[in-house]
């Protein structure tokens, strides 16, 4: 891509699909937000703040900030990608942040597990 290199991963959370739905049980309409991400044809999406050109915004980094929020602790899938990104721009954008690991699963392609997270202890991100 013309941001940097891509991985090609197989089709999931295509939007208007059963595997892009919230589960059944969560209680999602109480949420006072919810970040759309990953609809953009040309751009790739891990980070909740940015697309991965690391200039499109979310909204996400305005929106907490506009709350007083400075501390956050991240959870989800898959940690070497979608969680590492978001710690990273986290951090980058001022927030302090902790990834709490048990929380967490990664995909670990090619050491990418150990890789990102020595990425995100060197930019100061607490990992528990």
């Amino acid at each position: 891509m013309p941001y940097g290199l891509q991985t090609l991963w197989p089709d999931h959370c295509v939007q208007g699909t059963k595997g892009a739905d919230f589960h059944p049980e969560l209680e999602w309409t109480k949420a006072e937000l919810v970040v759309r991400k990953g609809f953009r044809r040309g751009i790739d999406s891990y980070s909740a703040f940015f697309e991965n050109d690391h200039r499109t915004p979310t909204g996400l980094g305005g929106y907490l900030r506009d709350r007083g929020i400075g501390k956050l602790a991240l959870v989800g899938l898959a940690t070497d990608y979608c969680v590492a990104y978001s710690a990273l721009d986290a951090v980058k954008l001022g927030f302090k942040t902790r990834v709490i690991m048990e929380g967490c699963r990664a995909i670990d392609l090619g050491g990418s597990l150990a890789l990102t997270t020595e990425k995100m202890k060197d930019a100061g991100v607490e990992i528990a």
